[in-house]
């Protein structure tokens, strides 16, 4: 049974080219490389019109009720892509990193596809091949109930991790939790403590005890290390 979900989409940019490391969100044109013999200068690959331009991009084209569609969890998802900007600006090799499914990597691949050519990269004044790496994450919140925690959707390794739980139509006195790979402790009503010892990704269903455990709707975490 699919239950009435909200959704959003974040865009970040991951930049590495040629011999740089990587690096987070909009950075200098040029890179300034000293060693003891020469001073190496690259130029990263950009997206026509720079940065900004590159996030309004995918911000309009990206799709971000694609996992709602195609019934995805509850969760926050950053799906991750990596692609090739060739000498010549063609886009190429576009490849999903991530595995999540329902539809958002082939999302994230289909935009990215379509970007056009691109500004290429230059070390030392030379036209080189350069990669990027660009994250997509798509949040999925269920209009039925509701799951809050200390970072969303994310539970941290061989800790108590505190959660707050909710559903609509359902006192809180008759809401439990089962946690796949994990255990879960009542605190009150509502509230639960959750411990997972594995790094990874766990499902916890939301249960009304009132009606036979029924299953209210299904949300996914992402499990660290603190």
């Amino acid at each position: 049974m699919m239950y009435p979900f909200k959704f959003s989409v974040t865009v970040a940019l991951i930049f590495a080219a040629f011999i740089t490391t990587a690096q987070v969100g909009p950075q200098p044109a040029a890179i300034k490389m000293n060693s003891k013999d020469c001073t190496m200068v690259v130029v990263e690959a950009s997206y026509p019109g720079g940065y900004e331009a590159w996030v309004k991009y995918l911000q309009k084209k990206l799709k971000p009720d694609v996992p709602v569609k195609n019934e995805a969890p509850s969760g926050k998802y950053q799906a991750m892509v990596l692609f090739i900007v060739d000498k010549d600006g063609t886009v190429s090799n576009v490849k999903p990193e991530t595995r999540f499914g329902y539809g958002m990597e082939d999302e994230v691949v289909r935009v990215i596809e379509l970007s056009g050519k691109w500004t290429p990269a230059t070390h030392d004044g030379v036209l080189v091949k350069a990669y990027r790496r660009q994250p997509i994450t798509f949040i999925v919140d269920s209009e039925y109930f509701g799951i809050v925690s200390k970072e969303p959707y994310t539970l941290f390794t061989n800790t108590d991790n505190e959660i707050t739980v909710t559903a609509r139509k359902v006192k809180p006195e008759d809401v439990s939790i089962n946690v796949q790979g994990g255990k879960a402790t009542r605190l009150s009503d509502g509230k639960f403590l959750v411990r997972v010892n594995k790094v990874g990704r766990i499902n916890i269903e939301v249960v009304n005890n009132k009606k036979d455990d029924k299953i209210l709707g299904v949300a996914s975490f992402e499990v660290v290390t603190k």
